[in-house]
């Protein structure tokens, strides 16, 4: 969770719904969950997996101010990141379902948080050298990784953000990321 609610998106997943579940990308194939039941599926995901990205940045100390519009370095371009998805987050808050546009904002979510491991991963290595430590760091690094291709494969294809069984892997990645976060003392 992160420590200022101001800077977190809205948990909300309902504020900008269609109450008739229309999608703005067409309508979903035939025997598909509804763009407002997409759109909940989507949305959990993505705050999972920013609030991963956000566990991510604070154990390895990075500031939120950090961000740099044009990154520099590592730590700039997951601040960024982060700030990125934030405001994805909040976007997605406020508008219609849209199956194709809901994956997409978990995948980079998703890829935020894999960038954040990355970062937590490196400055872990440099600070201590505990094989414990550095086991649960690459786990988690791999876990966020293999989220953040799930995440992308089911915002991609033909049917963006509407293939059940893509999602279904998508959501079981993330819950893998999330416990392997934990694992590592991240979250």
């Amino acid at each position: 969770m992160t420590t200022d609610p101001s800077k977190s998106p809205s948990g909300s997943s309902s504020a900008g719904s269609s109450s008739n579940g229309s999608s703005s990308a067409g309508s979903p194939p035939a025997g598909s969950p509804s763009a407002d039941t997409l759109r909940k599926l989507h949305s959990a995901r993505a705050r999972s997996a920013y609030e991963r990205a956000v566990a991510a940045c604070r154990h390895a100390g990075i500031d939120p101010d950090a961000a740099q519009t044009v990154p520099t370095s590592p730590v700039g371009r997951a601040a960024n990141a982060l700030r990125l998805s934030a405001q994805s987050l909040t976007a997605l808050a406020g508008t219609a379902p849209d199956p194709a546009a809901d994956a997409r904002c978990a995948r980079n979510a998703a890829a935020t948080a894999a960038l954040a491991a990355q970062v937590a991963t490196h400055m872990s290595a440099q600070v201590t050298g505990s094989q414990d430590d550095h086991a649960g760091t690459a786990t988690a690094l791999r876990a966020a990784l293999t989220a953040s291709q799930a995440a992308a494969k089911a915002a991609g294809g033909t049917a963006a953000g509407q293939d059940m069984a893509l999602n279904a892997i998508a959501d079981d990645a993330e819950d893998r990321a999330v416990e392997a976060a934990r694992a590592a003392g991240w979250m």
